[in-house]
């Protein structure tokens, strides 16, 4: 049974596991199971370019930026399990016991992060009733988003980046995952407002 399951390897996704996974020495996150479905090859991301991100070297490429994020997230917080080349096709049950089905296997878990991509390709049963036009992106390209409350969907389901109605751009997409993560942190604190940071002075 994991704590919270991320669907979604892109920028929202592992955004939201990095802060997760960088909380573990945390009283309140210590014991918590915090996993990942890494699904990278619809990503946004393939073919991008980018020289206006904050703190990213201009002509960095997303396709690096997938493969290096993930390393990144291995290497500092290995205890943040990553499921790599399967796709959800299924979320069944409800909070606290969902039960996420992929094309090879299935997964229990309390809390669910969506953090994939606003294509109206879109296609995880039972989720299909939360989808409603994206709000910002131009009609002609027929975006999708999932119906939300500050990214929150349901109790236990939250989405985050474009298919939470944000903009397609990096550091909205990378700040909409921090925040979700942030959420649940809050969460896990019972309800006490909490973030994870590092500093030079510890």
């Amino acid at each position: 049974m994991f704590d919270v399951l991320i669907i979604g390897g892109g920028v929202s996704g592992v955004s939201c596991a990095l802060v997760l996974g960088s909380a573990y020495k945390k009283a309140f996150a210590q014991d918590k199971k915090i996993g990942i479905i890494i699904h990278q090859k619809t990503s946004s991301l393939q073919e991008a370019l980018f020289n206006n991100a904050y703190g990213i070297p201009a002509g960095k490429l997303g396709s690096e930026l997938l493969t290096e994020s993930v390393a990144q997230l291995h290497n500092l917080y290995p205890h943040v399990a990553q499921i790599e080349n399967e796709k959800v096709l299924k979320i069944e049950g409800e909070y606290p016991n969902f039960n996420v089905i992929t094309n090879k296997s299935s997964y229990q878990t309390k809390t669910i992060v969506i953090g994939i991509g606003s294509a109206n390709t879109f296609a995880i049963e039972g989720l299909m009733d939360f989808v409603e036009p994206h709000k910002k992106a131009i009609v002609e390209k027929q975006r999708i988003q999932l119906k939300n409350d500050d990214h929150k969907v349901a109790e236990g389901i939250y989405v985050a980046g474009t298919l939470a109605g944000h903009r397609s751009q990096l550091a909205i997409a990378a700040g909409s995952g921090a925040a979700v993560a942030t959420d649940i942190l809050t969460l896990w604190n019972e309800g006490i407002s909490s973030q994870a940071h590092d500093s030079i002075r510890k």
